[in-house]
């Protein structure tokens, strides 16, 4: 019995030894590579603008009567390419604009408040800056459900729809409970950057990327997953739940879409029937797949996006 205890941990010691080993070579190939791919952040897909002293990356396209402005999820370290299966399949029909907030994509990092009000605030000053005026069409994935929300609440004139993918509400997640996990999400993000783990997992964006385009998504990558400036956006989470439930959902017409990993959650089907609801035509889209919706059901959103536009006529 001793010896197969002894046995067991110097196996155990062993394989200890290799994770140790092989988490410090990723970390020392990541600092390496980080650096040599400093170049490739400068070569923006877009149009940087100045927005409050730093610059921010608003990609667009197509030239349509109508413009569809697609917002990121919390941590989507590149809007620009993790969008592009459903903005491409668009461009016909209608304008798009993508946004990419201070510490995401080709955007700068920015120091100070990033509240939710600041956002908005944000987003609306690099669109105005890149000469694309409203109304848009809202297009947010995840977390940046409540920017959209909290824009047409504040500015309904500048928003004549929202397609949420699998957005975030205030009653949507018991955060106050689970904050454990917020804490827990902003630890993995940072060791993931630190050590470059990232650099050998699958990436869902070569799917549709170039190889030369997937470096400068790696490069990207590196940066955001430290990127303090987004790290702060969970800061303002609380008030902004507060600040959406002081006001009546909009009115505006509204397709959401939910997740099959969602839809097991009566918080979650409950917040976004209640947008629905508000809604002078609003409804809502269960499908069968994980929470980047986009990734995988690119082809029924964009038709149903374009005969959302064609209703607004």
């Amino acid at each position: 019995m001793k010896k197969v205890l002894k046995f067991i941990g110097k196996t155990l010691l062993v394989i200890l030894l290799l994770l140790v080993m092989f988490v410090l070579g990723m970390t020392i190939f990541n600092m390496i590579m980080t650096k040599k791919e400093q170049p490739l952040l400068k070569n923006n897909v877009g149009m940087l603008v100045e927005v409050d002293g730093k610059k921010m990356n608003i990609y667009s396209a197509g030239d349509g009567e109508h413009t569809v402005v697609f917002m990121p999820g919390w941590g989507t370290p590149s809007p620009v390419y993790d969008f592009r299966p459903l903005y491409d399949r668009l461009t016909d029909d209608c304008s798009i604009a993508v946004i990419e907030k201070f510490g995401y994509g080709f955007s700068d990092e920015k120091e100070g408040k990033r509240d939710f009000d600041t956002l908005v605030s944000n987003d609306r000053e690099a669109l105005k800056k890149a000469g694309i005026e409203a109304p848009y069409i809202l297009c947010p994935h995840s977390m940046s459900g409540l920017e959209a929300i909290l824009w047409a609440q504040k500015y309904p004139d500048e928003v004549e729809g929202i397609i949420g993918l699998d957005i975030t509400l205030p009653d949507s997640i018991d955060f106050e409970s689970q904050g454990w996990m917020v804490d827990l999400s902003k630890f993995l993000s940072k060791a993931e950057g630190v050590t470059g783990i990232f650099r050998v997992l699958p990436d869902e964006l070569s799917g549709w990327c170039t190889k030369e385009e997937m470096k400068t998504v790696r490069a990207i990558t590196a940066r955001a997953l430290v990127s303090d400036t987004i790290m702060r956006e969970f800061d303002g989470v609380f008030d902004v739940f507060d600040e959406i439930k002081s006001a009546p959902y909009p009115k505006t017409p509204t397709i959401q879409y939910i997740s099959g990993s969602n839809q097991s959650s009566e918080l979650w089907m409950n917040a976004h029937q209640a947008v629905v609801d508000s809604s002078d035509n609003g409804k809502m889209v269960l499908l069968d797949c994980s929470h980047y919706v986009h990734h995988y059901e690119y082809e029924r959103i964009s038709e149903d996006i374009k005969q959302f536009v064609k209703d607004l006529d």
